[in-house]
């Protein structure tokens, strides 16, 4: 469950990056009161903190099921 909830913190995240790097428009920044309020960065720490654990990913092994031998 930890691992799906920081995908999409790390997508969201992306997103916003894209806004940026597109439009100029930080959406946490617009919807939290600005890049500089508190709530802002604790949106920001929180995304980048589920970016590195999805860093995790990469290097675990797959799960799978020894009857049927699908991946989970």
């Amino acid at each position: 469950m930890l691992d799906r909830i920081a995908l999409i913190l790390a997508i969201v995240g992306g997103l916003n990056w894209g806004s940026i790097g597109l439009f100029q428009f930080d959406i946490v920044a617009w919807l939290f009161g600005g890049q500089d309020a508190l709530l802002s960065r604790i949106i920001y720490t929180v995304i980048a903190l589920a970016a590195v654990w999805c860093v995790s990913l990469l290097f675990r092994e797959r799960d799978t099921d020894e009857i049927t031998g699908e991946v989970r």
